[in-house]
């Protein structure tokens, strides 16, 4: 393991930290060195080393065991899987963002409370179009909307992963809305709010594979050029 530099001691001691776990040093559930190894292997203080290591716990890569020590929870670099997914192609993000709202809208179907309907329902509203605000502001918007179905399916892990697709999936908002592939209109979004409160999860699922249909084949389309 490398010294690390000695310009932002922390930000650069988590950064040689990182290298070792994303690299394979140490496997998941593996025990890391101890405060005063990694004291010597890195070459700072111990201070810098705890506070290189409350780093990567934040960023969910190390776990930290009272009276046990520091343990590998993730050899996934979050900031490197966000940074591949944006470098996927348009149609990759769409099919990614598709799984993840067939999904979130089954479950919601299942699970949603009236004050989800209620939400859903002025969020989508409040979407408007284009012309309110231009394409950024209008992005937000839907992204406000689908979340909310997000958040009704009352599954954590779905909410926290499309947390973490939010900023690609704006791109993919911006590349369509800017580009010849169709966003689907306001009476698509409503038939999967309709749907969903019927209470079945089929149909609302295949309300939005019908909502992100037309937008795979103009890719489709469009890529064969």
């Amino acid at each position: 393991m490398r010294p690390v530099n000695r310009t932002n001691l922390a930000e650069s001691a988590a950064e040689s930290l990182r290298a070792e776990i994303v690299g394979g040093r140490w496997g998941i559930g593996d025990r890391i060195p101890n405060e005063a190894a990694l004291t010597e292997l890195l070459s700072v203080s111990r201070g810098t080393v705890r506070e290189a290591v409350r780093v990567l716990v934040s960023q969910g890569l190390l776990d930290t065991r009272q009276g046990s020590g520091t343990y590998v929870r993730s050899t996934v670099d979050p900031a490197g899987a966000l940074d591949r997914v944006k470098r996927a192609g348009l149609r990759d993000q769409w099919e990614a963002r598709a799984a993840l709202d067939v999904e979130a809208a089954r479950l919601a179907a299942i699970r949603h409370t009236p004050a989800d309907l209620e939400r859903m329902t002025r969020l989508l509203k409040a979407r408007g179009t284009i012309a309110d605000g231009g394409h950024e502001a209008f992005g937000q918007r839907d992204i406000a909307f689908h979340k909310s179905i997000v958040e009704a399916s009352g599954n954590r892990a779905i909410v926290g992963l499309y947390d973490f697709f939010t900023s690609s999936i704006l791109e993919t908002i911006h590349s369509t809305l800017q580009g010849d592939v169709p966003e689907p209109d306001e009476e698509a979004h409503a038939a999967i709010v309709a749907a969903i409160a019927t209470g079945n999860p089929d149909r609302a699922a295949a309300s939005v594979r019908a909502f992100m249909a037309p937008v795979l084949r103009e890719l489709d389309r469009l890529l064969s050029q």
